[in-house]
């Protein structure tokens, strides 16, 4: 039980434990996850009963193995109300909502020994999860096992690889560890990094019956390639007025708006200038900043999540990005994986995206406008569609089709498949070793976007693995 409630819940271990405690292999994850909850807040009332749920009354180690069950027991009575809940938040917007559910939950958590400060710690914490669960399961559909390793490590980044950890040490000390999203135009950087800055732990005012801020502003995104070289300094740390041409008043920059529960998503950070590197690397590393035109340093708190569609390692290799600027990002590197690599991994999961968004464009959940879409989308590109604009090509071609029914693709510049390249020198017998794993390795980083990640996954070093991809790029 202590081991389930500390597992990641896109983990296949989690789902494994999860069966196993509830002892109905052939139920669905949800049943069975539900059996769980009832056959625990059984024991929990039983033990109440028995001889109290006050955990300070054991000694260890069962009261840590009683503190996982309460608060799993506690957590799970709640989860209708704090779903409830986050869909007020983001309705009503930037002002946060009461919780009016706040004082059972924290009596609860007093009744089971916890002091006040615990309470609202665990409060505040049972919100954060399920924020996370909501938008990491919500925002990013899919089946595909690359899919699934993508929640996954989204999960990690807020909660660490053990919750038990995060609750330990870090659950206010995130500010110091960065996210770099690596992938194509298009495969869902923006809702990946989403997903990760409306999940940071937001105290509760237990006074006020609220939470201190609304996540719906707890996370501010900034698109560095829409800003020319003069203006991206006063967009990150802002100006002074009178501080250039132009500058009438204050501003305030993204890292002055950011609240010491939020995160900032920099986008195309791949297309910054050397000296904005520089200037940023020192933002990560002093956590403050100077407004253009003044000389007076403000802190930072908040986390920074940063995206590229670029290949980081051509962008370091060529100079163009900094090494230290990367070593200072890289706490986690998550590669978003394009829509062919989904598709091919799991047919199914064309089916699901479009299911979603002929839903969201137009209320339909029937799945008779979504056949029609997949219908047209088949007979006109056909399965093996390699869909360069992603996602949101996806998105743009469902809204062709359900305008004018009809939808051509975007042929312009795409390479011939490699993976079907590869398929069609084996089956011929026409390809050597040597050009047989240079075309693997290019593959692997067209997918993952690290040399370091390719030489994990065949088990060479990292000159083996460049002089491999050297090769197909001769070829």
């Amino acid at each position: 039980m202590s081991q389930a409630a500390a597992c990641n819940p896109f983990s296949d271990e989690y789902s494994a434990l999860i069966g196993e405690l509830a002892g109905k292999t052939n139920l669905s994850s949800p049943d069975q996850l539900k059996l769980l909850v009832e056959r625990v807040s059984d024991r929990v009332r039983q033990l109440e009963v028995a001889a109290g749920t006050d955990v300070r009354q054991y000694a260890e180690p069962d009261r840590t193995m009683l503190t996982n069950a309460l608060l799993f027991e506690a957590y799970h009575r709640f989860l209708a109300q704090m779903d409830q809940l986050i869909l007020e938040q983001i309705q009503d917007g930037d002002s946060p909502v009461p919780v009016a559910f706040a004082g059972e939950a924290l009596a609860l958590l007093r009744r089971y020994g916890f002091s006040a400060t615990e309470s609202a710690r665990y409060f505040a914490i049972f919100y954060q999860i399920r924020r996370a669960y909501f938008f990491i399961d919500r925002g990013l559909i899919g089946v595909s096992p690359c899919l699934k390793e993508l929640r996954r490590q989204l999960w990690n980044s807020v909660f660490t690889h053990d919750i038990r950890c995060y609750d330990q040490w870090l659950w206010n000390r995130m500010e110091d560890f960065s996210t770099l999203l690596l992938g194509e135009t298009g495969t869902g950087k923006g809702t990946a990094a989403a997903a990760i800055g409306r999940s940071g732990f937001i105290p509760f005012d237990e006074k006020k019956g609220c939470f201190v801020e609304s996540f719906t502003r707890s996370f501010i995104s900034l698109n560095l390639s829409q800003f020319p070289e003069t203006l991206i300094e006063s967009e990150l740390f802002g100006h002074r007025k009178g501080a250039f041409t132009g500058a009438v008043e204050d501003h305030q920059g993204v890292f002055a708006r950011c609240s010491p529960h939020g995160a900032i998503f920099l986008d195309e950070i791949g297309d910054v200038s050397i000296p904005v590197q520089i200037k940023l690397l020192q933002v990560l590393q002093e956590r403050a900043f100077t407004p253009v035109g003044s000389h007076e340093k403000r802190r930072f708190q908040g986390r920074v999540i940063a995206a590229t569609n670029k290949p980081i390692e051509k962008l370091r290799a060529s100079g163009q990005f900094r090494d230290d600027f990367y070593y200072r990002l890289c706490s986690q590197v998550i590669t978003v994986p394009p829509l062919r690599q989904r598709i091919a991994e799991n047919s199914g999961e064309l089916d699901l995206l479009l299911a979603s968004i002929v839903e969201r464009l137009t209320g339909d959940s029937s799945g008779r406008l979504m056949e029609m879409v997949r219908e047209v989308i088949l007979k006109t590109l056909g399965k093996d569609y390699p869909w360069p604009g992603n996602v949101r090509e996806l998105e743009q071609a469902t809204r062709s089709i359900l305008l004018t029914r009809r939808y051509d693709g975007d042929h312009r510049g795409i390479a011939p498949d490699l993976r079907s390249q590869l398929l069609a020198g084996i089956d011929a017998g026409a390809m050597d070793a040597d050009a047989l794993l240079a075309g693997y390795c290019r593959l692997l980083y067209e997918r993952h976007g690290t040399i370091e990640e390719v030489a994990r996954r065949t088990n060479l070093d990292r000159r083996t693995v460049k002089a491999y991809m050297q090769k197909r790029k001769q070829a």
